[in-house]
């Protein structure tokens, strides 16, 4: 064998073995017909990749900002005639007609402490489930004798010791009166409504509802001692502004 043909030989192998490599490596080389060079399709991909991915981070940020823009909050404050504070009192937005909402899948605890409900105050959207726990060193038992003046409704958990819990469930709206046949000086509020928007103010009155869609509403309040307030709120792109006043 000459030594030409023998380089030659030599030639051919390192240059398919150089393309066994290059397709091991992920890249599957081509011969462009017109421009005489080698492309690699994975890096054709990558750079198809490169230029879509501006318009889907486009799309993304839009679709985000126009849910962000469905929900908004409404802001506001109670003041308070006759009342001794504009605390604890409940804010919500009514029944929305025809639409209806399925109850959270974590439950809301009320704590039994120092012969205190605590909160004094909750509002929870119908069928949520309240846990009961004590927390003090002696028995308490809960029970309610109405929810909303119907004594048909009436329930009573039973008495259990410090550390253990009771679970109920609240299906019917209206307001059940916590209280404990062992000290009856405890008390309590459960607010059972329709719509998942709601809070309690603190102790300046001030209140804040969160993710309300866009829409028409009726915000209504309830109070341990005073008259319900009614106002009618627009939600739009934002926050909606209201100021309440519960009479006694």
């Amino acid at each position: 064998m000459s030594a030409r043909r023998l380089s030659n030989g030599v030639d051919w192998w390192n240059r398919q073995a150089g393309r066994r490599s290059a397709i091991a490596g992920g890249y599957a080389i081509t011969r462009a017909p017109k421009e005489g060079r080698y492309l690699s399709t994975t890096r054709g991909i990558a750079m198809k990749t490169l230029r879509v991915a501006p318009i889907l981070t486009a799309l993304y940020a839009a679709f985000l900002f126009t849910s962000l823009s469905w929900a908004g909050e409404i802001k506001g404050k109670v003041d308070v005639q006759g009342l001794r504070s504009p605390e604890n009192i409940a804010v919500y937005v009514d029944a929305i007609p025809g639409k209806t909402f399925d109850p959270p899948s974590h439950h809301v605890t009320i704590d039994q402490r120092k012969m205190t409900f605590i909160p004094h105050v909750i509002v929870v959207v119908k069928g949520t489930t309240v846990e009961f726990l004590n927390s003090d060193p002696v028995g308490h038992n809960v029970y309610w004798p109405s929810i909303s003046g119907n004594k048909k409704l009436a329930h009573n958990m039973g008495t259990w010791p410090k550390g253990q819990t009771k679970s109920f469930q609240f299906n019917d709206l209206g307001v059940a009166s916590l209280l404990c046949n062992v000290h009856p000086e405890m008390s309590g509020y459960v607010v059972v409504v329709a719509a998942p928007y709601f809070t309690v103010t603190n102790k300046e009155g001030e209140f804040e509802i969160k993710n309300v869609p866009d829409g028409h509403y009726t915000l209504k309040t309830w109070s341990e001692n005073g008259k319900p307030a009614t106002q009618t709120v627009d939600v739009s792109g934002g926050a909606a502004k209201a100021e309440l006043t519960v009479k006694k």
